[in-house]
Order: structure tokens, then C-alpha cells, then sequence
């Protein structure tokens, strides 16, 4: 029997407590789970949801689980205030880190086998002390992975993008275009494609330009000339590139590459920065898609939105993203909802 999915809930101001028991009332199945958080709070939570299959454990036990129940881990205590803030606060900030790096703990010491992360306020996460840009990084932080050899990627069922430059200001987006990001964030989709569907051969990476039109013959920009063009050609003479496999092309403008994955011409996209992979992927799959970290030493995958604050205010936040990020772990890591 696989181990478990590790799950930490995210802001307990926000919709990550609420989503994730409705998620795991719809799509646990015969699968078993460990949330991380205020375990009395998850247990009311997952009663409103008409889901009974649970039990507060300590994760060294958790093997112990049956299939089709949830383990509550109990991490920090989220009192009445705390959760209707409906704001970032400091105690909040603790809460959520808390119960993120206990659910990667419990990854990395093989007590669960991916970790499934609910949303989490990054201004609430700064108050608490830390420096932290986001989820990603910390996580690569924790498990001693450079966050430089980490790909931030979206999977939906229209588009697949991973992106070479992550949390960065738009003016420090050009030097994060290097020889070894580009590389990286190719041979990551490739990785994530080839495990999210193992039949699909060739597979067609599109490769996005940095500049308008992907610079125009170096009249809006070089990088695609001197950068990105020159390594894609170095790495189709390496397999799986050269041998038919896998079908890298580019450097083509971002509007082109996205098109043609929208239509299915190719199965994935590398995009160069932040916005020009996410602006496409929340119009295209919203909801749907799910935040995947690859070239951690486990799966990670996350909802692709935030904390939204305002829904968890009125109850109306829906939990189809956190239904994705759940059944996107267990499609990766060779489990089943059913």
C-alpha cells in the first residue's frame, strides 16, 4: 500500500481549510490522507462536508491509516480570531508554516509520499519572520534543493506551461534567462510530461521567445539570437531531443506557442517569466489547473490560486482547484481516487 498524501491546509483566514475537506469529501476515494493543521478545525470542516472517515494521528503512525481515511495532524491552534480576520497576521503566518514544513517533514522522512498544498498568504508568512516569496522556494529550501534547480509548472487539461523565471520583478526577469534555467525548465516538462502521460509520443514542447515576437531578428531584443535559440539547438543533439522522442521547438512568440497549445498542436509550454505563463493558464484552465513543483526529491502539487479571503468570508469558495492539485498528486505518484 503506497503511503499517504501529506496536505497542508494553508491559511486558516483563507479558503485552504474549507476547500480542502470538501476535496477530500469528493475525490479521496480508497486513497488515504494526512492534513496538516488545527486538527479540531479539520475535523468540523470535513463533518460539514459529510465526510466521517477520519482519525488525529501522529505521522510516525500514520501507516497505519486504512485506505479511504484521513489522518489529522495537529500542527498549531487556530483560534476564533485568527481564522475571522479574513487578513494576513502574524499568528496566521506561523500557522500556515508550521503546517507546511511539517507536511514536507513528513515527505521527506517517507511518512507520506507528495505533498498537496493549500494556499497561503505570503505577506502573512513575511510577518511571521521569515523571509519567504513563496511556497516553492520554501519548500526547495527545506528539502536542501537549490530553488535554482526547481521548475514552477501548471498543469491543466488545456495547457501544461513551465516557467523558466518565477518570483521575480519584471526588471530582473532578463538576467533569470541563462543557458542553465532554459535547459532546466526543458528537461523538468519533459520529466512531467512523460510521467503524466507515458503513451504520448512525440512529444511537442513549444519554447517561448523572451521579447515581443519573440524580438523580430533582434530589432525588439537579442536574447532569442544569442540565448534561448542557441541552446535549444545544443539540446536537440542530446536524447531524448535528438532521437525523435521529444519535439523541441521555438524560440516562438509567446501569443504563437500558446495558441498552438490551446488548439493541442503541442503538448507543453516553456515560457521565460511569471506572467506570460500564468496570464494564459488561469484563462484557459481556471480552477483547473495545478501548480506542480518539479526537481524536488517528492511530487508537490498546489491549487493555482490564493488565499481569497473574501470567499472564505461569505462560504462561497469553490474546491475544484483543490480537487485538481489532489488528484494531479495521485495521478503522478501512481495512486487512485477510485
Amino acid at each position: 500500500m503506497l503511503p499517504p498524501l501529506a496536505i497542508s491546509a494553508g491559511d486558516p483566514a483563507g479558503v485552504g481549510p474549507a476547500v480542502t475537506a470538501a476535496a477530500l469529501s469528493q475525490c479521496l476515494g480508497s486513497d488515504r490522507a494526512l492534513v496538516y493543521g488545527d486538527a479540531s478545525w479539520m475535523e468540523r470542516a470535513l463533518r460539514r462536508f459529510g465526510f466521517e472517515s477520519f482519525e488525529r494521528v501522529e505521522t510516525p503512525h500514520a501507516d497505519t491509516l486504512a485506505p479511504g481515511r484521513v489522518g489529522l495532524v495537529h500542527v498549531a491552534d487556530w483560534p476564533i480570531t485568527m481564522v475571522e480576520a479574513r487578513a494576513p497576521t502574524m499568528d496566521g503566518g506561523v500557522a500556515q508554516r508550521e503546517a507546511l514544513e511539517a507536511a514536507c517533514d513528513a515527505v521527506i522522512s517517507g511518512a507520506a509520499r507528495a505533498i498537496v498544498t493549500g494556499p497561503v498568504s505570503k505577506e502573512a508568512v513575511s510577518l511571521s519572520g521569515v523571509s519567504f516569496k513563496g511556497q516553492t522556494e520554501h519548500l526547495a529550501r527545506q528539502a536542501g534543493v537549490h530553488v535554482e534547480n526547481v521548475t514552477m509548472m501548471f498543469l491543466g487539461p488545456r495547457l501544461k506551461v513551465a516557467l523558466v523565471g518565477t518570483h521575480w520583478a519584471i526588471k530582473h526577469v532578463p538576467s533569470t534567462v541563462t543557458r542553465e534555467h532554459i535547459e532546466r525548465t526543458v528537461r523538468h516538462l519533459t520529466d512531467a510530461l512523460t510521467r503524466w502521460n507515458p503513451d504520448t509520443k512525440p512529444l511537442r514542447i513549444e519554447v517561448t521567445g523572451l521579447n515581443p515576437h519573440a524580438g523580430e531578428g533582434g530589432l525588439l531584443g537579442t536574447e532569442e539570437e544569442t540565448i534561448i535559440g542557441p541552446t535549444l539547438d545544443d539540446m536537440r543533439e542530446e536524447p531524448p531531443y535528438s532521437t525523435g522522442d521529444v519535439e523541441l521547438i521555438g524560440p516562438t512568440p509567446a501569443e504563437a506557442a500558446f495558441r498552438y497549445a490551446a488548439d493541442g498542436r503541442a503538448h507543453g509550454v516553456v515560457a521565460m517569466f511569471h506572467d506570460q505563463a500564468t496570464i494564459p493558464s488561469k484563462i484557459l484552465d481556471w480552477g483547473e489547473a495545478v501548480n506542480v513543483t518539479w526537481g524536488l526529491p517528492f511530487v508537490r502539487t498546489s491549487v493555482d490560486h490564493g488565499v481569497a479571503y473574501d470567499a472564505a468570508a461569505t462560504g462561497t469558495a469553490s474546491e475544484s482547484g483543490m480537487v485538481a492539485a489532489i488528484r494531479a498528486a495521485q495521478r503522478l505518484t501512481g495512486g487512485s481516487g477510485e
